[in-house]
C-alpha cells in the first residue's frame, strides 16, 4: 500500500509529465508547487495582515493604486486584443474549439496570451494586499478571497494542460470585464471628486454576472455535445461559474436590493 506521501509524489509526477510541453518551460507552469506556495502565502497575509495593521494608521496608497489600476487596464486591453485577434485569425469556433498543441505561430500566440492571463491572476492578488494596508477589512469577504484564490489554480491548470481551445472564450470575456472594472477602480483612486462620475458601479456587478452566465451556457453546451476538449475541464469551469453566479448574486442583492429597501 502506498503511503499518503507516495500518492502525492505519484500525482505530482503525473502532473509534471502530462502537461503541455510548449508551456512547461514558462514561469510557474511546470509544477503546481510554486503556485501552491503563493496561495499559502496569500492565506498567511490575509490571516496576519489585519493583525499587524490593527494599531497602525491606514497606508496612503493613492499614487500606487492609480498606477496599478491603470496598468491593469493596459494589460487587460492587451490580453483582450490577443484573445480576439488570435482566435479570429485561427478561425476559432465559439461552440467547440479543440486546443492547438502545435508550435505554430498562432498556436503559440494563443498559448502565450493564456499564460499572461494566468499571470495576471497572480498579480491581482495585490488587490487583497492593498485592502489590508488601507485597513479596508470589510472588503476581505469570502467572495473576494474565494474568487482571487481559486482563479490562480484554475488558470494554472488551464495553461498547464489546455493553453488555448475553449479556454480562449473565458479569457476574452474576463479581460473585457476587467478593462471596465479596473477603469472604475482607477478613476475611484483619483479621489472623492470622481464619485459623481462613478454612478455605474452596480452595473459593473451586473456585467460580471452576465459574464458568468454566458460562460456557464458556453461550457454547459460543450458538456453535452461531441467536442475534442476535456470534459473534466468543462465540468470544473461549469461548477465554478455556478458558484460565482450564486456568490455574486448574493453580493448584488445585499449591496443594491437590500440597501435600497432599507433606504426607502
Amino acid at each position: 500500500m502506498e503511503s499518503a506521501w507516495q500518492r502525492v509524489g505519484s500525482m505530482h509526477r503525473w502532473i509534471v509529465e502530462n502537461g503541455d510541453k510548449r508551456t512547461d518551460p514558462w514561469l510557474l507552469v511546470y509544477s503546481p508547487v510554486p503556485i501552491i506556495c503563493i496561495f499559502l502565502c496569500y492565506l498567511g497575509i490575509i490571516w496576519i495582515g489585519p493583525k499587524l495593521m490593527k494599531h497602525k494608521e491606514p497606508v496612503n496608497l493613492k499614487a500606487v493604486l492609480i498606477v496599478y489600476n491603470f496598468a491593469m487596464v493596459g494589460l487587460s486591453i492587451y490580453m483582450f486584443h490577443e484573445f480576439l485577434v488570435t482566435s479570429w485569425l485561427e478561425n476559432y469556433s465559439y461552440l467547440c474549439q479543440p486546443v492547438d498543441y502545435s508550435p505554430s505561430p498562432l498556436g503559440m500566440r494563443m498559448a502565450s496570451v493564456c499564460w499572461w492571463f494566468f499571470f495576471s491572476k497572480v498579480i491581482e492578488l495585490s488587490d487583497t494586499v492593498f485592502f489590508i494596508l488601507r485597513k479596508k477589512n470589510s472588503q476581505l469577504t469570502f467572495l473576494h478571497v474565494y474568487h482571487h484564490g481559486t482563479m490562480i489554480f484554475n488558470w494554472w491548470a488551464g495553461v498547464k494542460f489546455v493553453a488555448g481551445g475553449q479556454s480562449f472564450f473565458i479569457g476574452l470575456l474576463n479581460t473585457f470585464v476587467h478593462i471596465v472594472m479596473y477603469s472604475y477602480y482607477g478613476l475611484a483612486a483619483l479621489g472623492p471628486h470622481m464619485q459623481k462620475y462613478l454612478w455605474w458601479k452596480r452595473y459593473l456587478t451586473s456585467l460580471q454576472l452576465v459574464q458568468f452566465v454566458l460562460l456557464t451556457i458556453h461550457t454547459g453546451y460543450n458538456l453535452f455535445t461531441e467536442c475534442d476538449f476535456p470534459d473534466s475541464m468543462n465540468a470544473v469551469v461549469f461548477a465554478y461559474c455556478i458558484s460565482l453566479i450564486i456568490l455574486f448574486s448574493n453580493f448584488y442583492y445585499r449591496s443594491y436590493i437590500t440597501r435600497k429597501s432599507k433606504m426607502s
